[in-house]
């Protein structure tokens, strides 16, 4: 009998739902990302599970043909969680977006990403509620007028990366939905990865944000206002590539090539440092002084916990059997009311 994978297209990965985000969005260009990458992973198609939460993001699991979870708000961390401890054999992947993951899902994602869970994370940032209609969200500006702050946030915005490294994540990446040959790669890599995998997928919401990504993003300034990180390659960016970033002492500061500087005087990327300062350093940069990192910050090789938890059972099934359910809900210590009311140690 043949073990050979179906071949897979895109189409296979496209649901018969009716996509319904707004025109323009910038989530349409993120799914299509996702229906292109997947088919080339050579996993079967009944192996993937896409989970979400709450949000214009957590629609996602209805445009995919894969299994999927439509969860609550905040919780896709937690729910992926189990599945992939339960599964550790599925490809299980979360939509997220900035206020779904970053407000009330934070701790089930610091938590999901200490863990090292076997699962990819993809936070679209748009730095705005979409879904309730143009309210500031964890990760907008300090100033930000909106809906809900009609004079202007008086909050200081979280750093999804800095969170991720903060958190210990083992892959941590930045994308934009716009530039795809870069996205699809990271996607491609965070599926490689062994561990949490986190990537922050920059977003337009052309309805109550628009071009909020525009600085960086625009062809004609894209070159100059971000800065791709390479493993292994120098910091440099620039329409012609005559700048880069260095780190002096302390601190990283953007060098000019025609001062004297050239590619070697440039920090060069290590994505596999298993020191996250560096990456947590670059995380930070950003206008008016610095371009926008994008690329993987990150890439580390730990033990995830799904596979120390099944190398557990394991090893207590060769030591002591399979054993049953009523065997384990009555180990241990127990504790009964018999029928006068009385508690009594032991099984009643």
């Amino acid at each position: 009998m043949s073990t050979e994978l179906p071949v897979l297209t895109k189409k296979d990965f496209q649901s018969d739902q009716e996509v319904r985000w707004c025109p323009g969005c910038g989530d349409y260009a993120i799914l299509s990302c996702v229906q292109t990458v997947f088919p080339k992973l050579g996993i079967p198609k009944e192996k993937f599970v896409v989970v979400s939460g709450i949000g214009c993001s957590s629609r996602f699991p209805y445009y995919m043909e894969t299994y999927g979870f439509h969860g609550i708000h905040g919780r896709a961390p937690a729910i992926a969680t189990g599945l992939k401890a339960s599964r550790p054999d599925l490809e299980v992947w979360i939509a997220t977006g900035d206020g779904d993951a970053m407000s009330i899902g934070g701790n089930h994602l610091i938590h999901t990403l200490r863990r090292n869970m076997d699962v990819k994370i993809l936070m679209f940032n748009n730095r705005i509620y979409g879904l309730t209609k143009g309210q500031y969200s964890p990760t907008s500006e300090l100033g930000k007028v909106t809906k809900s702050t009609p004079v202007g946030s008086v909050d200081y915005p979280f750093n999804p990366l800095s969170l991720a490294l903060g958190a210990g994540a083992t892959f941590v990446a930045r994308g934009v939905d716009i530039m795809q040959p870069h996205l699809r790669d990271i996607l491609e890599r965070a599926h490689a990865h062994t561990g949490s995998a986190f990537i922050e997928v920059y977003q337009n919401c052309n309805i109550f944000n628009d071009k909020a990504f525009e600085h960086m993003v625009a062809k004609q300034v894209r070159s100059e206002q971000t800065v791709e990180v390479l493993h292994g390659e120098p910091l440099v960016f620039g329409k012609e590539k005559d700048k880069g970033i260095r780190l002096n002492g302390t601190a990283l500061e953007v060098i000019r090539f025609a001062d004297g500087f050239g590619p070697d005087d440039c920090l060069v990327w290590d994505e596999a440092d298993p020191n996250p300062a560096l990456a947590f350093m670059m995380a930070q940069l950003g206008p008016p002084d610095f371009p926008t990192p994008i690329g993987v910050m990150r890439n580390v090789a730990l033990p995830s916990y799904d596979h120390g938890l099944v190398h557990q059972i394991e090893e207590q099934i060769k030591e002591k059997g399979a054993g049953t359910l009523e065997e384990l809900i009555y180990s241990g210590e127990l504790w009964s009311v018999d029928q006068s009311g009385q508690v009594v140690r032991g099984r009643a």
